[in-house]
């Protein structure tokens, strides 16, 4: 992860450099790809009082850049601030790529009066109506022998692959 410090109309300590690249070492704990990290610290001075403003701009692959700007009179206090804010962003795009929730496994195996076979029911991968078109793509992508797919006009339908390679459709 690449890191860079700039400062306008502030000069840098080396205290402030390492607090910062402390803070920003603690957004690596996420496992993201966060490829650079750019800190731009500045003095703002509005009617006679001081203030500093950070700003955050953290660069992930594929996804956008997440910009945070903290203004507040101490500048470790504007850094604390806008490393927490960080975090809680980071932490919420960590948590939607991660799912904890254990999916529930148990399957529900019914049997019908008369025979011994057992049925599992599935649901479909998609609610969403595809074209035909995009459900035969999406056969031939996947490999598998047969797609059930609701077509545009909400109906249900099945295509399959035919031994003579060509594609059957109910």
């Amino acid at each position: 992860m690449n890191t860079s410090i700039v400062g306008k109309q502030f000069d840098l300590t080396d205290s402030i450099k390492g607090y910062i690249d402390n803070a920003v070492d603690s957004l690596k704990k996420y496992n993201l790809d966060i490829i650079s990290v750019r800190t731009v610290i500045s003095a703002d001075e509005k009617n006679g009082k001081k203030g500093f403003s950070v700003e955050f701009s953290i660069n992930m692959a594929h996804k956008s850049t997440i910009v945070i700007k903290q203004k507040e009179k101490d500048v470790y206090a504007a850094i604390d601030l806008a490393i927490e804010r960080a975090k809680k962003v980071l932490r919420r795009h960590h948590d939607k790529i991660t799912n904890h929730k254990k999916k529930d496994e148990s399957v529900e195996i019914e049997t019908f009066e008369g025979t011994d076979e057992e049925i599992v029911p599935m649901r479909l991968d998609s609610y969403k109506p595809m074209e035909v078109e995009e459900a035969l793509q999406e056969l031939k992508e996947s490999g598998k022998q047969f797609i059930v797919f609701q077509d545009m006009e909400e109906k249900m339908r099945f295509m399959y692959k035919r031994s003579d390679d060509r594609y059957g459709l109910y």
